[in-house]
């Protein structure tokens, strides 16, 4: 056994990421737990830590020789860098592995159940039926009408709604005298019957069920292999297979989802997916809202998912025409499908939960204020005013223009906006719908739209932002008059 080990492979990469490792390690002065090459390489590669730790520790002189080596070495090279480095160490990981694994030919290695559903995962004869199951089954069934459905109702109009809301209205308006602090604590925006209502009772339950289908596909090894399945779609749009692992998580937070487009190779690559985030890809407390408040119209739900798709890939093979350079080739590590484990799925759930309450929960409470504030100075009403004309040219009730305006606070809470509405029965079917798919299509909340500022800078964020309104009122205005003139009624 010991003569396997007594010969090393050479891990050796393409001359001429040799000579630019090379002249970067030679550059390298600080000190660092990391050897030279291996900072090399992964500077090669655009790792953000590495390239942060290098810019605290060397010269600013260093620091650009450094840029400017890796953007003539990928600007000479065909083909991504990281691409080409991954391709390099497969091979040599094949070569280690044929030099120490051998089957006997005359025992066949079997197939396992797991290795068979996984390669079912993959076959777009297998693959896309399989998807819809999860989609149907663990989106719309367990999110949708078991969590934004039966538990948001018995939290929000229960446990909420006939007890907390109530003792709290009662304490605060018993203690403290002055009405415009009452207005801001229990008032009909109020930091506790708005914000905290909204995130605990409402938002809450619908985050919780979509983490924890998240985390069951994310431990099962189903999310690389439906990165395989739609590598080919997303090629069309001028993407590959990883572009589906921010959009799956802007099914979650589109703000996280929107700094996880790091992982994406190109500038060109991170700015399309950023910008379907933007305008197609619902977050999970918005989705989880939708899909109850659609629910009940079963026809209404598949035309608003027809249309979010439609829209989807038309936007996106439009901007990928428009965006210069080429979709880079796809590579990924498949990992063995397995039973999920308990332990990871509810440590992961609860790791996401508490990036809710640290990172969004707060976003709640700081839009009852800015909404509380806006009323003070009038802002708020006039603002309102100036979206009622575009509501109503989309043949809703003046009263939505409130939805859209939270809209931009936080999609979830325009969400919930119509929710009320809808309870209040000021919404008919068509109305529901055409509400629907324009506020999932709207400008990004706010939280995000910061995000992309920092991720994308100002002038590309300013600019999606505005053709994401464009869009979803045009789409809107369109839906509306399709919907009449076919005489469709949800």
């Amino acid at each position: 056994m010991s003569s396997l080990f007594s010969e090393t492979v050479p891990l050796r990469y393409p001359p001429a990421i040799e000579q630019a490792i090379a002249e970067i390690a030679s550059l390298l002065r600080g000190s660092y737990a990391l050897s030279e090459r291996t900072l090399a390489l992964l500077l090669i590669q655009n790792d953000p830590e590495i390239w942060e730790e290098v810019r605290l520790q060397e010269a600013p002189v260093v620091l650009e020789r450094i840029r400017t080596l890796c953007e003539q070495l990928q600007a000479t090279s065909e083909s991504p860098i990281a691409w080409q480095i991954e391709q390099q160490r497969q091979q040599v990981s094949q070569q280690i592995a044929a030099s120490v694994l051998a089957y006997p030919a005359d025992t066949p290695r079997q197939r396992t159940l797991a290795e068979l559903i996984g390669r079912l995962c993959m076959n777009p004869w297998t693959g896309f039926p399989l998807l819809a199951l999860v989609l149907y089954f663990g989106l719309y069934q367990f999110v949708g009408v078991f969590g934004a459905g039966t538990v948001v109702d018995w939290l929000e109009n229960g446990i909420f709604g006939q007890y907390i809301n109530p003792f709290m209205e009662r304490l605060v308006r018993s203690v403290i005298p002055w009405g415009t602090i009452q207005e801001l604590l229990v008032g009909e925006y109020g930091v506790w019957t708005l914000g905290v209502t909204y995130a605990i009772a409402l938002i809450l339950p619908i985050v919780t069920f979509f983490f924890l289908v998240f985390a069951i596909l994310e431990d099962t090894g189903y999310l690389p292999r439906l990165a395989m399945l739609i590598d080919r779609a997303f090629k069309w749009l001028g993407l590959n297979g990883r572009a589906v692992i921010p959009i799956v998580l802007g099914f979650g937070c589109d703000t996280m989802a929107t700094v996880v487009t790091r992982v994406l190779e190109t500038r060109r690559e991170r700015i399309l997916t950023t910008f379907l985030l933007t305008l197609a890809i619902p977050c999970s407390a918005q989705l989880g809202v939708v899909l109850a408040l659609l629910a009940m119209h079963p026809k209404g739900l598949l035309i608003w998912a027809g249309v979010l798709g439609g829209v989807f890939l038309l936007i996106g093979w439009l901007a990928a025409q428009v965006l210069p350079g080429n979709p880079t080739p796809f590579y990924m590590e498949l990992p063995p499908m397995r039973l999920p484990s308990l332990s990871n799925v509810l440590l992961k759930t609860l790791a996401r939960l508490h990036w809710y309450f640290r990172e969004v929960f707060p976003l709640f409470l700081l839009a009852s204020v800015l909404i509380w504030i806006g009323q003070l100075t009038g802002l708020f009403d006039l603002a309102v005013r100036g979206m009622r004309p575009l509501v109503q040219a989309l043949g809703l009730p003046s009263e939505a223009a409130i939805a859209f305006l939270f809209g931009f606070f936080r999609r979830d809470y325009g969400a919930a906006g119509l929710y009320k509405l809808n309870e209040q029965g000021a919404l008919t079917g068509n109305q529901l719908l055409v509400a629907a798919v324009v506020l999932t299509l709207f400008v990004p909340c706010v939280a995000q739209f910061l995000v992309t500022i920092k991720e994308r800078g100002l002038r590309a964020a300013l600019v999606m932002f505005i053709l994401a309104l464009s869009i979803a009122l045009l789409t809107g205005l369109l839906l509306t008059y399709v919907l009449e003139w076919l005489g469709v009624r949800v």
